[in-house]
């Protein structure tokens, strides 16, 4: 597998490219870059360190990968980008490196569709197996959890997490976590329901869909406050494993959910 860098690409000496990478015309290869085994990187995208990149990734043209952090306190502080494997990064998205004043990455797990005009701003930590429709936006030091689905134009505000197998609608505005199964829509976004389809795609038992359905009365149809309804939560479903991520997610939020 030998690697292949168009003429007119420019690759600083000090970045690191592995075999069977693949540099297309007029992208520019920053020092401090590492690319690993397998990645494409399309024409005219730009990438500035440090960064690194793990295998088989598919970034495509006018990106622009591992700027400066969009933050007036940066100064120029070595952090860092850094992204697994398999991801499909689509056009003009801007991914940003972290702050020294939060954990100094930013940072893309593996297996992750990223559409078109996504921006991910410093210290963002994403999972594994998201996808973020044409212009998802996450502001500063958001956390998005695996298998989470973002609608196009979703805007997640910082120090939000939306947790896994969530699901926001096209245009949906977050200001609060989203818990795990649960779709919310609009601007502020609400609850509406759990990701039912999601969950089925992704082979969960009718049982514990009825398990995360239930829950979710817990939470949203009755009334109850939220001590209470973990408290219930945990009475009636303490040994399911799905619920015990719920249970989780709710008690560590430090932003408050979306009620």
């Amino acid at each position: 597998m030998s690697t292949s860098i168009h003429p007119t690409a420019v690759v600083d000496p000090k970045a690191e490219i592995a075999e069977g990478v693949e540099i297309s015309a007029y992208a520019i290869i920053g020092a401090g870059v590492s690319i690993d085994t397998g990645t494409w990187v399309g024409p005219h995208t730009v990438i500035e360190g440090p960064t690194r990149i793990g295998k088989d990734n598919r970034i495509y043209q006018f990106a622009s990968i591992g700027a400066d952090p969009q933050d007036k306190k940066y100064n120029n502080e070595p952090t860092e980008l850094i992204i697994g494997d398999r991801n499909v990064i689509r056009e003009f998205c801007t991914f940003n490196r972290g702050t020294a004043q939060d954990i100094g990455k930013t940072v893309l797990g593996d297996d992750n569709w990223i559409m078109a005009y996504v921006h991910l701003a410093h210290d963002c930590v994403v999972g594994n197996n998201t996808i973020f429709a044409n212009n998802a936006t996450l502001a500063g030091h958001v956390e998005i959890d695996d298998y989470a689905i973002l609608g196009g134009f979703t805007l997640v505000h910082q120090f939000c997490r939306v947790g896994k197998y969530a699901f926001t609608g096209m245009g949906t505005s977050i200001a609060k976590d989203v818990p795990p199964y649960v779709m919310a829509f609009g601007a502020p976004g609400i609850p509406r329901g759990i990701n039912k389809e999601g969950l089925k795609r992704n082979q969960f038992e009718k049982e514990a869909i009825d398990r995360i359905k239930d829950c979710y009365r817990h939470l949203y149809r009755q009334d109850l406050s939220l001590k209470d309804a973990i408290q219930s939560m945990r009475d009636e479903y303490a040994d399911a494993p799905e619920i015990t991520e719920l249970i989780s997610f709710c008690e560590v939020s430090q932003r408050g959910l979306i009620r």
